[in-house]
C-alpha cells in the first residue's frame, strides 16, 4: 500500500460578490486538493488536520491533528 501523510493548514477564504447593487459576503475554509472544510468542523477540531491519501484505493481520509496525538 502506497499511503501519504501531510500535515496541512485550513486556509480561509474571505469572498464579496455584487448583485443587483447589494453586496454579499462569504466565507469557507479549504485544505489543499481543494477539499472544502465545513465551519463546524473548524470551529471543533482547530486548524490543523492530517490528509491521508491512498493511491490503490482511490481514498483520502482527513483527520484532525488534536485527534491523532
Amino acid at each position: 500500500m502506497t499511503i501519504t501523510t501531510r500535515d496541512v493548514t485550513v486556509r480561509k477564504v474571505v469572498g464579496k460578490k455584487t448583485v443587483k447593487d447589494k453586496v454579499y459576503t462569504y466565507t469557507y475554509y479549504t485544505l489543499p486538493l481543494n477539499l472544502y472544510i465545513p465551519k463546524n468542523v473548524v470551529e471543533r477540531w482547530g486548524t490543523e488536520f492530517v490528509i491521508e491519501k491512498d493511491d490503490e484505493k482511490g481514498t483520502i481520509i482527513i483527520r484532525p491533528k488534536k485527534q491523532t496525538t
